[in-house]
């Protein structure tokens, strides 16, 4: 979970609460502090209250309850043309009647900019989203991906310190999607722009984020980096949010420093690392990553618990086998291994034993 607000953060939402009839809270207590050049994603499942975070960051939305500062200074009651900040859409939000040069010179005329200024920042700004000749086209006569070049162009033309995007990459192609994403982390990092980004695809938080905020039910559920969030999620939403994963349930039944013994519900006794339990006789989900999982002899370790399995379906993916396992009842375990010589193909109606390290296996709430 993540702590409370840190006050030297560049954005900082302090115990900040919102809701809309006065009794539900769809946003609760949130405590969160956005370091000055950070790439901050939410991610979250629609209702967790991540697009509200961002709507109040920006102006369109007033908190109920607590403080959101930028660079120190409380915004709460500062109007969105205001306070500085740059906006993208999912639906690029483009003036259909002005060419592409007049919609992003517009932000820059409401902020009384000279026009020979205005010329060299719409060119400047054009160039930085590779659309420089594209300045006399309507928005009707671009692509999508043009339209979201365009649409990013115009968020960055005055030059903010800070910039919001929400679900910008949806109405993409997936090919497109991706490349996008990466042009957009380029551009933020490049330029030193504080980004605060909303979306519920956890493979674009995974890949552009310098930090991830996993909302669920109006909270942050964990804070971290990505790699932090894959492999060590802190409680079962975050694991099965995040990724592929099993999970296997039982009781703990014994706890060993940083290790516990778990029973399943089918007997079948495994080690586990102990994360949000902590007594004998816990309930507990333990999640256990599809490519953390062993079944070749030679590389299982001494000494780790194996579990019986058997192959109910092989996969050839290219660059990975995907196998599902029928293990401790579970018709849905799977593992992904590389595709390598030394690699066995594995056969639906085949008998494995499995493996993997207890530090790789987190015993999580249920």
């Amino acid at each position: 979970m993540a702590d409370a607000a840190s006050n030297d953060g560049f954005v900082v939402f302090d115990r900040v609460q919102k809701s809309y009839d006065g009794e539900t809270l769809v946003v609760k207590d949130l405590n969160l502090s956005i370091a000055r050049g950070e790439f901050l994603t939410m991610l979250g499942p629609s209702g967790s209250g991540k697009t509200t975070c961002l709507m109040m960051l920006a102006g369109f939305e007033t908190a109920t309850h607590g403080d959101i500062r930028l660079d120190g200074q409380p915004i709460n009651n500062i109007p969105p043309h205001k306070r500085g900040i740059g906006m993208v859409f999912q639906n690029y939000a483009l003036f259909p009647h002005m060419t592409v040069a007049e919609n992003l010179a517009f932000p820059l005329e409401v902020r009384k900019i000279g026009k020979s200024e205005r010329e060299a920042k719409v060119k400047r700004a054009l160039d930085m989203v590779q659309m420089g000749a594209f300045g006399g086209r309507r928005p009707a006569q671009l692509s999508g991906g043009q339209q979201q070049r365009i649409a990013l162009a115009r968020a960055l033309v005055f030059e903010p310190e800070l910039v919001l995007m929400d679900e910008p990459l949806g109405a993409l192609d997936k090919q497109l999607r991706e490349h996008m994403q990466f042009e957009i982390t380029r551009l933020a990092h490049d330029l030193g722009i504080t980004t605060v980004y909303v979306t519920h695809d956890q493979t674009e938080a995974l890949t552009m984020s310098d930090n991830v905020a996993v909302f669920d039910d109006g909270r942050i559920q964990q804070l971290a980096p990505p790699d932090l969030l894959y492999e060590k999620p802190e409680n079962s939403f975050v694991a099965q949010f995040i990724g592929e994963n099993n999970t296997l349930e039982g009781v703990v039944t014994e706890m060993k420093g940083d290790t516990c013994i778990v029973k399943l519900d089918d007997g079948e006794v495994i080690d586990a690392t102990p994360i949000n339990v902590s007594n004998v006789g816990d309930r507990t989900l333990v999640s256990i990553r599809p490519e953390r999982v062993e079944y070749n002899k030679d590389r299982l370790q001494q000494g780790v618990h194996t579990l019986k399995a058997e192959v109910l379906e092989f996969i050839y993916m290219g660059d990975i086998f995907r196998t599902r396992l029928r293990v401790a009842g579970n018709d849905e375990f799977i593992i992904k291994t590389r595709n390598a010589p030394d690699v066995e193909r594995l056969t639906p109606g085949q008998q494995i034993e499995i493996g993997w390290l207890p530090a790789d296996c987190r015993a999580l709430d249920t």
